[in-house]
């Protein structure tokens, strides 16, 4: 599978449209569609902005390749720290849920 492919699942599974994306990372639409279609790689600190807003690794948009199991855990407590302060008690909750066992990640 080619970047473009990972990108356009990961994008599919965030349920976010080419322009929200674009929007979030700072980037065109043009680029956005660029990258679907195979023409244009992104920069790497484009690729990581990308990742993050779709929760994955900008190693595995790249390279198809997942962080190692500590790896993706610290990757995660990074996001969540990150963003703790901006969080809703809703979304909080999910966390908890999610690391419990009582909620699937969409």
């Amino acid at each position: 599978m080619e970047f473009s492919e990972r990108l356009r699942e990961a994008l599919r599974e965030s349920g976010l449209t080419q322009k929200d994306l674009a929007e979030k990372a700072g980037i065109t639409e043009a680029a956005v569609s660029h990258y679907l279609k195979g023409d244009r790689l992104p920069r790497a600190a484009v690729a990581s902005r990308i990742a993050n807003i779709l929760g994955t690794s900008s190693d595995y948009l790249m390279s198809g390749t997942a962080g190692d199991k500590e790896t993706e855990i610290l990757e995660a407590k990074r996001l969540i720290a990150r963003n703790v302060r901006n969080m809703t008690i809703e979304e909080r909750m999910e966390i908890i849920q999610i690391l419990t066992g009582k909620h699937e990640v969409k």
